[in-house]
């Protein structure tokens, strides 16, 4: 998760979720049934998790599974009653999101075997290819802060910048050290059938958010960020730190070329999802969870980068109005991914989506050679 710092208040991160009717509430051990979702959403903090309560399609707030392991802020799982969706939270950053994921597949109450997995957070977003209240579909996710960090204020004269890969002497070099987090690769085919899905949606926008980014009209390196919201194919980006300014920004994307040998396409900006991805990675190489039946997808709520003439710590803490659309976006596309998905599963789903593409880590844990990694 990544916000305009103007606009991450305590209440944000801790408000209270709308009460729920008719609430079921599933204890560990009262329930023997095991729940089989046929989709769930990934939230990552309040705002993204509340956007889908209280909507006309259906009910999260009918069914409450307590998971032992979820974040003490967000200890339930949301259901509804026939436990066709679900919902978990995770929390924010990578701790969190590991931790919570490998809890919930873990845990005793759900069967997720069939279960389609939509990761639908807000994130910064790279003003040369979309703006605020984009919808963004992650075919990789690119850990980019994994490597060697020098203060930019030591770095040698002849280094670009201060970031580069652990096991190499130089940035442009290929790790040396691979932990295997570094790049994900997700099903490019379902990917394709959820843009197409979101594209039915009428994005929401703001009057905020339209008047802050018309300043990137005139700037030739980042235009698109004067555009319209609109639902865009590009990759994803994490690290713990929220970083912003044009040359950390040049630093990730020159990461996300490297790390996936060219393909790759610098995106949107976030804190969870190579971890969220690795806990389901270990659950499909342990047969509880199907790796072909992941979904990244991200709104755009703040840019990474000033526009022409902007300096990195006024972006960072500029009011850009595209926090409330990006949220709502969530809800406004992604309904149409939980749509196109329960109304095809007979049809499509239940059977799976079989992927064209290498799927899985740069070891090849699930099987198949990946298109990225050192042996390319």
């Amino acid at each position: 998760m990544r916000i305009s710092l103007a606009l991450s208040t305590l209440s944000s991160l801790l408000g209270v979720v709308a009460s729920p009717v008719n609430i079921i509430r599933t204890s560990n051990s009262a329930d023997a049934h095991k729940i089989a979702a046929e989709v769930l959403i990934i939230s990552m903090f309040t705002p993204e998790a509340n956007i889908w309560y209280n909507i006309p399609e259906f009910n999260l707030l009918a069914r409450y599974i307590t998971v032992p392991g979820f974040s003490p802020l967000f200890p339930d799982a949301h259901c509804t009653r026939d436990g066709s969706i679900c919902q978990a939270v995770t929390g924010e950053a990578e701790i969190n999101a590991a931790v919570t994921i490998t809890s919930l597949l873990h845990s005793a109450k759900f069967d997720l075997r069939q279960t389609y997995f939509l990761i639908a957070g807000i994130a910064g977003i790279n003003p040369k290819l979309a703006t605020t209240g984009s919808v963004t579909f992650a075919r990789y996710a690119v850990q980019v802060a994994l490597q060697y960090e020098i203060d930019a204020r030591e770095i040698p004269s002849d280094f670009p910048t201060g970031y580069f890969s652990q096991g190499s002497q130089a940035p442009g070099q290929y790790p040396g050290s691979i932990y295997g987090t570094e790049v994900f690769e997700v099903n490019d085919d379902l990917r394709q059938l959820a843009f197409k899905f979101a594209r039915k949606a009428k994005l929401n926008d703001s009057a905020p958010a339209q008047a802050y980014r018309i300043n990137y009209a005139n700037d030739s390196k980042a235009c698109s960020g004067a555009e319209p919201p609109s639902v865009v194919l590009c990759d994803t980006v994490l690290s713990d730190n929220f970083w912003v300014g044009t040359l950390l920004a040049e630093a990730f994307e020159n990461t996300t070329t490297l790390l996936t040998n060219g393909t790759g396409v610098y995106c949107s900006t976030q804190q969870e999802d190579n971890a969220t991805l690795e806990s389901l990675m270990r659950g499909a190489i342990s047969g509880l969870v199907d790796f072909s039946r992941i979904i990244i997808m991200r709104t755009a709520s703040d840019f990474d980068r000033p526009f022409s003439g902007q300096t990195a710590a006024e972006v960072l803490f500029a009011e850009q109005g595209g926090f409330d659309p990006a949220v709502t976006n969530i809800y406004v596309a992604g309904i149409e991914v939980v749509k196109g998905i329960i109304n095809g599963w007979h049809q499509q789903f239940q059977a799976g989506v079989k992927p064209s593409n290498y799927i899985g880590d740069i070891f090849g844990s699930l099987g198949g050679q990946p298109d990225f990694g050192p042996r390319q």
